[in-house]
């Protein structure tokens, strides 16, 4: 499957989460520790969104390994930012490798990425795309499950669902739809991350003000606990909330 990541928190070089760390998300990239039976290196692509002070994220995304791209080590020892989500991919197998499958997927203030993956796919869900807008199912950015999730996610967000509600709901729907998905969804909007541990591994790390939520720990060092499978998380840089998904949170 995929790695993801978001912090929030005083700023901070880009590199901190992506590079530095003894396990980085880059190092995830080709060393990952628990897959769980979804693939074994993450290298079909890689993206990063920071909140600037003023304005919507910024993006950088490319279809290729973190590690063979020469502009991102620079540029994330370059740039600070108080507020991050990123990613490194492993499709799954029949899905386009190109840059705009990749995480994060934007809108207005909203990043998101999942790791995971959508059994049966495209029949399977077919009954909830066709409940989207016709719009939306002809901007997708791209033919895959990630990108579908987010649509059906994003159509919520902008019917007014409070994130976490709009998160849960997406998870339980997919979820029964297509029986076996792997749902570990990681949504921002610079000031609030949401996440779900539906299948693949997740950890949280809180410390004063600032929260980390990232696939795997980037070190080992206290702080760092595991959330449990079927659960939610809710945060922000001073506040961290853990409740099982069935639970609806606003």
């Amino acid at each position: 499957m995929c790695r993801h990541l978001a912090y929030l928190g005083p700023p901070l070089p880009l590199a901190a989460l992506l590079f530095e760390p003894p396990h980085s998300l880059a190092r995830q990239s080709w060393a990952p520790r628990d897959m769980r039976g979804g693939g074994t290196v993450n290298a079909d692509g890689f993206g990063v969104g920071w909140y600037p002070v003023d304005g919507p994220p910024v993006r950088y995304r490319r279809a290729v390994p973190i590690w063979a791209d020469d502009t991102m080590p620079a540029l994330a020892a370059a740039t600070s930012a108080g507020a991050v989500l990123a990613a490194v991919r492993s499709a799954t197998v029949g899905m386009p490798v190109v840059e705009t499958a990749t995480a994060p997927f934007a809108d207005g203030p909203w990043l998101f990425s999942l790791n995971g993956a959508v059994p049966g796919w495209p029949d399977s869900v077919t009954a909830l795309a066709g409940r989207l807008p016709t719009r939306d199912l002809i901007t997708l950015d791209a033919p895959t499950d990630a990108a579908l999730l987010w649509a059906l996610l994003r159509h919520r967000l902008r019917g007014g669902a409070a994130p976490a509600e709009a998160v849960a709901e997406t998870v339980r729907e997919v979820a029964a739809a297509a029986p076996g998905s792997r749902l570990n969804l990681l949504l921002t909007d610079g000031h609030l991350v949401v996440a779900t541990a539906a299948g693949h591994a997740l950890s949280v790390r809180a410390t004063g003000g600032s929260v980390l939520v990232s696939s795997e720990p980037l070190a080992e060092e206290p702080g760092w606990r595991p959330v449990p499978e079927g659960h939610l998380v809710v945060a922000t840089a001073g506040r961290l909330d853990v409740a099982p998904i069935g639970t609806e949170q606003a």
